[in-house]
């Protein structure tokens, strides 16, 4: 299955071969600058998407999310697509409330099954290691920080979860923690004020 990126790629294709091969004959300016324009919004879009991915997820959210797509796959989407099948028998489109709304479950669930497949295809899978001397990704880390102990998992930006004490690799205070060893310091400036984490404990 397809991402949206890989079909926005090739409309971005399609529409540099129409413009260079027919656009300045058959077309007028302002709509030559108007197809210039959705281009560039277009590509942008793609690349904060990619920018924004963040493959490092563990094997037990993996294999969760492998379980929550065979369900989709298996079960869920051929029983809407049943429902469906069943109530376009009954009359006109437009006023069939019911299909109307099935149809839109199903839209959603093959929304899903897309967005978990490219996560499972792009994934990579943080390494469990007994490597305690430097704080990497799958670190488990105790600090001391304005004269309390915090402990905090640093995994990727899919499991973030601050009320449990995982954070993002990517976060600010992900990345101030990153490398750093027992007794060093990890430095956060904030907006309005600097925090320091000193590191007491890696495992």
């Amino acid at each position: 299955m397809q991402t949206v990126s890989f079909y926005l790629f090739h409309f971005i294709q399609n529409i540099d071969i129409f413009f260079n091969n027919y656009a300045i004959i058959m077309i007028s300016k302002p709509f030559q600058y108007y197809l210039n324009h959705m281009r560039s919004l277009i590509r942008k879009s793609i690349h904060r998407r990619q920018d924004s991915f963040d493959p490092y997820i563990t094997q037990d959210k993996y294999e969760s999310l492998k379980a929550k797509l065979e369900q989709l796959i298996k079960h869920d989407r051929p029983t809407i697509a049943k429902e469906v099948a069943e109530l376009s028998t009954d009359g006109d489109f437009s006023e069939n409330a019911g299909y109307q709304a099935m149809k839109a479950k199903l839209r959603s669930i093959n929304g899903r099954i897309t967005k978990i497949d490219s996560i499972l295809k792009h994934s990579q899978i943080i390494p469990k290691t007994n490597n305690n001397s430097t704080i990497q990704i799958g670190s488990l880390v105790t600090v001391e920080v304005n004269g309390k102990q915090k402990t905090f998992r640093i995994l990727g930006a899919g499991e973030t979860n601050p009320d449990d004490g995982i954070i993002s690799h990517k976060s600010p205070v992900g990345v101030a923690m990153m490398d750093k060893k027992i007794g060093d310091k990890a430095i956060v400036k904030l907006k309005n004020k600097t925090v320091e984490y000193k590191i007491t404990e890696i495992n």
